[in-house]
C-alpha cells in the first residue's frame, strides 16, 4: 500500500481543494523534493509556515541540541530556560512592550486563548469580527469566522458575534469605490456596535491581510480607523497575525503597515517556528493581568523543542535580512503580476502586500462571476511545470502565492513567467 492509498483508507477528508497528487520525500529551502525525485520550487511554504525555508540548519540545530536536553515536562508547571528566552524574545520584537506571552499548539488555540483574555480583562462578552476573515477550526474560532465555506454543517456557533463589512474593494460589500469611499468599511463598524451588539464588546478581531479570505488586502488607513473606533468604545482590537507574522507582508508584522492601529493583543502562529507547531497570544499590562492562576492551560503548549527552533528562526530572519527581502521581492513580484489585470482576461485583481500576493480569478471581468474550476485548473498547471502554488478565497477562486521569504530574484522570474504562460489567451 503507497502513501496515497493509505491517505485514502486512513486520513479524513477534510481538505477542501483536495491533497494535492505530490507525495513528499524531503524538502530544503524552496526546494520540495516528492518520492520520484522531482523537484518543485515551494510557492505556499506549507500554507505560509516555512518562512525561513524548508529545513533550515541552524533552525534544525537548535531544535536538535534542545531535544537532547528536554522534550517535554510542561512548561506551564516547571520553569524551562528556553520557553522564558522565547517570551523575552517576542516582547522585544513586538512594538511597544514590555508583552508577556502564552505559548500554545496552534493559531486556532492562539485566538481562543486571545478571545478569553479579552473578555476577562475588559469584563465585556460580545465579539466583532470581519466578513471573509478567518481565524480557525474550532467552534470558538469558527465562530468568529465570516466564511460560509468553512462554516458549514456544524451549527449553531456561539452567541455574540457581530461581522463587519469586509475591506474587500475589488468585491466591496457597500458597493462603494476606493478611495472615494473614505474606507466607509471601516466607519461602519460604528453602526454593527451600535445596531448588531447590546454594547458589550469585549474586542474587535481582524488578520491585517485577510488570508483564507483570498489575500483580501484593505487599504492602508484601514486599520487605524477601525482600531480607533473600538477603542472609543472601550473594546480592546486583538490581531490575528497568524498567517501575516514574521516577515510574510514584508514587515516583521502586518498590522506594522498600520502604525497607529496599536493592538492589545496579538495572536501568532505559522511562521513563528519554520514548521515546528507552536501558538502564541500576547498582551500588554494591564490586560496581561486579566487572567489568574487556574484560568489557562495547555499540557504542550511551549513545547520546548518548538520554542528552541522559534529562537533560531527569530535569528535567521534577521541575520538573513528575510524580512526585507519580502518586502523587496514581494514589491517587484506584485508590480509586475499587476499587468495581468490587463494582459489576462480570466485576472480579477491581483493583490496582496510583501511575499503574500494572490491573483483573484474570474469568468468575465464585467461580471466578476469567480472562477474557482479556473484556479484549480491553475495551480495543477503550475505544478506540472514544477512550482507549487495555493488556491483559496472565500469563493475558492484565488491564486495564492506564498513562497518562503528567502526566494531569489531568479525564482521569482520563474514563478511570474510561468503563471503568466498558464494565463495568458
Amino acid at each position: 500500500m503507497d502513501t496515497r492509498e493509505r491517505y485514502a483508507k486512513f486520513i479524513l477528508p477534510v481538505v477542501a481543494q483536495g491533497v494535492e497528487p505530490v507525495v513528499v520525500a524531503s524538502a530544503r529551502g524552496r526546494t520540495v523534493t516528492d518520492e520520484d525525485g522531482k523537484s518543485y520550487l515551494d510557492c505556499f511554504s506549507g500554507i505560509s509556515v516555512v518562512n525561513a525555508g524548508h529545513n533550515h540548519p541552524k533552525i534544525l540545530a537548535a531544535a536538535r541540541e534542545q531535544m537532547e536536553k528536554l522534550v517535554h515536562c510542561c512548561s506551564y508547571v516547571y520553569h524551562v530556560p528556553v520557553v522564558g528566552q522565547l517570551a523575552e524574545k517576542l516582547s522585544g520584537v513586538v512594538p511597544g512592550g514590555p508583552w508577556k506571552s502564552f505559548f500554545a499548539n496552534s493559531g486556532a488555540e492562539a485566538i481562543e486563548g486571545a478571545l478569553r483574555l479579552a473578555k476577562q480583562a475588559t469584563g465585556r462578552r460580545e465579539i466583532v469580527a470581519l466578513g471573509f476573515g478567518f481565524h480557525g477550526r474550532t467552534i470558538g474560532t469558527l465562530s468568529i469566522t465570516g466564511n460560509q465555506v468553512r462554516k458549514k454543517g456544524n451549527g449553531p456557533y456561539l452567541p455574540g458575534v457581530a461581522f463587519g463589512p469586509a475591506p474587500y474593494c475589488y468585491r466591496c460589500p457597500l458597493g462603494l469605490k476606493y478611495p472615494e469611499c473614505d474606507v466607509a468599511c471601516a466607519h461602519a463598524l460604528k453602526d454593527v456596535i451600535r445596531q448588531q451588539t447590546a454594547g458589550d464588546v469585549a474586542a474587535f478581531i481582524a488578520e491585517p491581510v485577510l488570508g483564507e479570505g483570498g489575500i483580501v488586502t484593505p487599504p492602508a488607513e484601514y486599520f487605524d480607523v477601525a482600531a480607533r473606533i473600538f477603542h472609543e468604545d472601550g473594546a480592546l482590537f486583538i490581531v490575528d497575525e497568524v498567517q501575516t507574522g514574521f516577515g510574510r507582508t514584508g514587515k516583521m508584522f502586518g498590522i506594522d503597515h498600520a502604525p497607529n492601529a496599536k493592538p492589545d493583543i496579538y495572536a501568532m502562529a505559522k511562521g513563528i517556528a519554520a514548521g515546528f507547531p507552536l501558538g502564541a497570544f500576547m498582551a500588554r499590562e494591564p490586560v496581561s493581568e486579566a487572567m489568574k492562576p487556574g484560568d489557562h492551560l495547555s499540557t504542550f503548549g511551549g513545547n520546548p523543542i518548538s520554542c528552541a527552533a522559534a529562537l533560531a528562526n527569530l535569528a535567521v530572519l534577521e541575520e538573513e535580512g528575510l524580512v526585507e527581502n519580502s518586502a523587496r521581492r514581494g514589491g517587484e513580484l506584485l508590480t509586475r503580476l499587476k499587468r495581468l489585470e490587463q494582459t489576462a482576461p480570466k485576472v480579477g485583481e491581483v493583490r496582496g502586500r510583501g511575499l503574500m500576493i494572490g491573483v483573484e480569478l474570474v469568468r468575465e471581468r464585467q461580471t466578476k462571476e469567480p472562477a474557482p474550476q479556473d484556479a484549480k485548473a491553475v495551480r495543477a498547471a503550475m505544478r506540472e511545470r514544477g512550482i507549487l502554488v495555493g488556491v483559496g478565497g472565500a469563493y475558492g477562486n484565488v491564486v495564492r502565492l506564498q513562497p518562503p521569504l528567502s526566494i531569489t530574484a531568479e525564482e521569482c522570474d520563474r514563478a511570474a513567467s510561468t503563471l503568466e504562460d498558464i494565463l495568458s489567451p
